[in-house]
């Protein structure tokens, strides 16, 4: 049985290659898309988690605190502790330095005591250059640079950086041959006395000794508030719980090719099996079961679906190397900084990606399989007795009700899993409703009075049946197709309205960027006090960010302080301010903050300060933040620095005279900031702005690619579907000539009737887009990333979408009639004489 399946399978597939390149191309592409991006990711993730272990060593814990450190009196307790080996100091710093060309580099800096580091992380081993001292690791200003830092800062000479008092000029002695972003290493003495964090350690990384218990060692250590005893993995499991929604969403989107191209094999395969009617039904008269004539088709759509995946596998391998090496392995999210990624092919996962290009092939195939298994011999051999399907009017309505069901279902773990399958439920029960929703709109077609558009009219309202195979491919394509670029436009309109708010200001001038490290670098205070004088300058507003640990489980949140005169107008909110409470501080949080903190309006939260310590604030308002995914909190600047006593800024809001020239300001702006004039950066909201959204486009363009590659196989579909058709009309074009219908009057029929069912397609698939991209705008994107926004319907994009797929589907139909209703086409009914 197998060896006659693969005889009949295999020369069908073989001498019909260009008709089945269109399955084999949307196979391959869904494969490719969805194994490059796992690739990337894994990549990525696993060469910074490598990075990590390597700066961190291999501690069996790490005592930490929030990012401002910690008494280092706590170092003598633990070092002098019976059951630890080894505790090794450590200053952590994020801060810039400014290369040869004089533009700023993002730069950690870590402080080290040289004598007892190595035993923990000896990548971390500072390497004096040939003509330096071999105590040069234990000088105050001398820095140690990785490769990383050494390709972007050179290799000798003075380095300067970045300080909270403004900047400071060091020499580099060396190397450290630690991967990863660029790295500085220095003496701890000296990283305490340039940073102003005398007194204070940000970890200590403990080696036990050997038989001695986590558990009871930091029980018996005591450790102050604040303090606690981190895994040595926590960075790696802290990005990987950063990208996971950004991850899983690629992941998902990658494999909605795969579900689009399930609809391609599917009409592929229904004109194969139109095709060959005559050959099946010799078959089966000559004994060929029905249940063999199934597994026959589905042997073929598993063959395509091999042979589509073998190749998506090899694409994907060869996409995901380019975009390691053009995007660093973040596929335009950043969460993987100063990381290129080497390729890291993993069998297991092209297994499993394989596997479903193969499924997907065989659930496309599936209908037609079944078409072939209950075909009637006889009457298929008389031309008669074609499938008419088994018609389910209740599974439409059924999935789509299931689907808004599971739209309302809270998230699993942080990832939407309800909503992905809210849209499966969705698309489904959308192409189920297919032959119905043709039935209910050609119902409220005024029949024509010409003849021929009657004719074409009547026959796609009564043979709305076969209209699924015709039109569910479209209906599949331009769904996705309209779904994707509703979510992409809403997001995009969101992000454009929310910048407009928050960017009130005619020049900025910040000390650390978006991400950057806030904690640390500050703009010198001589700047901050000359601002608002300066010719030009009307109004100057500080604000300080830092970044603060809320749960440890979580990445760390940015608590803001900035002057609020009136955060109704100020800040964008998604609803009214609750009134504060006498003697209380108030606070404004980000979406993200009530989703995963419950710190809705009216409740008081702990916050954390940098200096470890918390506070209780009340919460006023919520607002939209769409540049951190993980929590901010707002605060008056006045009680921030009632509260912390710090009076840093980083950054300037400034709002010009009249007529002031933004050139001029920024001149006056750099010389108040005497040598430290180059660790400013400048922007106007103009720039910011074409930045954000740029950075927004590169986040997307997978998504551009999905949508383009849901487009073009719809287009494939389309034209499968309507040579499935038209092969299966040879006899009743013969009939129509008979009765006396020219070739063009045939081909006219068959147009205006491609032209009426790719409509109801193509009206269905935008009502059923819609449908998705609301599940997609309002429950997959809160759940996934924390925030909302307003659903935004693009027409203009979206009718020409239509307005394509329709012209397509029209042509498309006008070109397979023409190849079918050949000159001798009355013959084609012959076999009924």
């Amino acid at each position: 049985m197998i060896g006659l399946l693969r005889q009949l399978s295999w020369p069908e597939l073989r001498h019909h290659p260009w008709r089945n390149l269109a399955a084999l191309l949307a196979v391959m592409l869904g494969v490719a898309l969805a194994f490059s991006v796992h690739l990337i990711n894994a990549s990525a993730l696993s060469e910074f988690s490598a990075a990590v272990r390597s700066v961190n060593g291999e501690p069996d814990f790490e005592l930490r605190a929030q990012r401002g450190g910690f008494d280092e009196a706590l170092y003598a307790r633990v070092a002098a502790h019976p059951d630890i080996a080894v505790a090794s100091p450590v200053i952590e710093i994020d801060t810039y330095a400014v290369d040869p060309a004089g533009k700023r580099v993002p730069l950690r800096v870590l402080g080290l005591d040289a004598l007892v580091a190595g035993a923990v992380s000896p990548a971390l081993l500072p390497h004096a250059s040939d003509d330096g001292s071999r105590y040069a690791a234990l000088l105050p200003d001398a820095v140690f640079l990785n490769p990383a830092a050494r390709e972007a800062l050179g290799t000798t000479g003075d380095l300067r950086l970045q300080t909270p008092s403004g900047s400071a000029v060091l020499s580099v002695r060396g190397t450290v041959s630690a991967p990863g972003a660029a790295l500085a290493v220095m003496d701890i003495a000296g990283a305490q006395a340039t940073f102003g964090w005398l007194g204070r350690l940000s970890r200590i990384d403990v080696r036990l000794a050997a038989g001695a218990d986590r558990q009871r060692v930091v029980a018996s250590l005591a450790l102050p508030d604040g303090v606690r005893a981190a895994a040595p993995d926590e960075a790696s499991q802290r990005v990987s719980n950063v990208s996971r929604a950004y991850r899983v969403n690629l992941t998902v989107l990658a494999l909605v090719a795969l579900f689009t191209g399930a609809f391609l094999v599917f009409s592929i395969l229904s004109l194969s099996v139109a095709k060959r009617q005559a050959q099946f039904a010799l078959l089966g008269v000559l004994g060929l079961t029905g249940r063999e004539r199934l597994g026959l088709v589905v042997a073929e759509s598993a063959l395509l679906g091999a042979v589509g995946s073998g190749l998506g596998l090899l694409l994907g391998t060869a996409l995901a190397a380019t975009a390691l090496k053009l995007l660093a392995g973040d596929l335009g999210g950043g969460y993987f900084p100063g990381v290129t990624p080497r390729l890291q092919f993993s069998a297991g996962a092209a297994a499993v990606y394989g596997g479903l290009g193969v499924l997907a092939a065989m659930v496309g195939g599936w209908v037609p399989a079944r078409a072939a298994q209950r075909l009637a011999p006889a009457l298929a051999l008389k031309g008669l007795g074609g499938d008419s399907g088994h018609a389910r009017p209740w599974l439409g309505p059924v999935l789509v009700a299931l689907g808004a069901g599971l739209a309302l279902l809270p998230p699993v773990a942080g990832v939407p899993l309800a909503a992905y399958a809210s849209v499966a439920c969705l698309l489904l029960g959308g192409i189920a409703w297919v032959p119905a929703g043709l039935a209910l709109m050609l119902s409220a077609v005024r029949p024509p009075r010409e003849a021929l558009p009657l004719l074409a009219v009547e026959r796609a309202r009564h043979q709305r049946n076969a209209a699924t195979v015709a039109v569910a491919g479209v209906v599949a394509s331009l769904s996705l197709a309209v779904a994707l670029t509703v979510m992409v436009a809403s997001f995009r309109d969101a992000v454009t309205q929310w910048l407009d708010t928050v960017l009130p200001a005619d020049l900025y001038v910040r000390a650390a960027s978006a991400g950057g490290p806030g904690d640390l670098v500050a703009l010198p205070a001589p700047l901050v006090d000359a601002a608002a004088s300066l010719p030009g300058i009307v109004r100057a507003e500080s604000q300080r960010v830092s970044p603060v640990l809320m749960d440890e489980r979580r990445p760390p949140i940015v608590l803001i302080a900035r002057p609020l005169t009136d955060p109704a107008r100020e800040l964008p909110l998604t609803g009214n301010l609750r009134p504060l409470p006498a003697g209380e501080t108030g606070v404004y949080v980000s979406e993200a903050m009530v989703d995963l903190y419950r710190a809705a309006p009216g409740s008081r939260i702990a916050l954390p300060l940098p200096d470890g310590s918390r506070t209780t604030v009340f919460v006023r308002g919520v607002w939209r933040d769409y540049a951190r995914q993980h929590g901010a909190v707002m605060m008056h600047a006045a009680d921030y620095r009632r509260l912390t006593g710090d009076t840093r800024v980083n950054d300037l809001a400034m709002w010009l005279a009249p007529g002031a020239d933004p050139a001029t300001v920024q001149h006056a702006l750099r010389a108040a900031a005497g040598g430290d004039a180059a660790l400013l950066e400048f922007a106007s909201p103009g720039e910011i702005r074409a930045t954000s959204l740029r950075i927004f486009d590169r986040s997307f363009a997978v998504t551009y690619w999905l949508q383009g590659v849901a487009i073009a196989i719809g287009l494939f579909g389309i034209a499968a579907s309507w040579s499935a058709q038209v092969l299966a009309r040879r006899k009743e074009f013969g009939l129509l000539s008979h009765l006396g219908l020219t070739r063009r009057q045939i081909l006219s029929v068959v147009a205006i009737e491609g032209a009426v069912w790719t409509a109801v397609g193509a009206a269905l698939g935008l009502l059923l887009g819609i449908a998705v991209s609301v599940v997609l705008v309002k429950v997959v994107n809160p759940q996934s990333f924390h925030w909302t926004m307003d659903l935004m319907l693009p027409w203009g994009r979206l009718l020409a979408l239509c307005a394509a797929v329709l012209f397509a589907g029209t042509v498309t139909a006008w070109l397979s009639a023409r190849s079918a209703a050949s000159r001798q086409m009355a013959l084609a009914v012959k076999e009924d004489w």
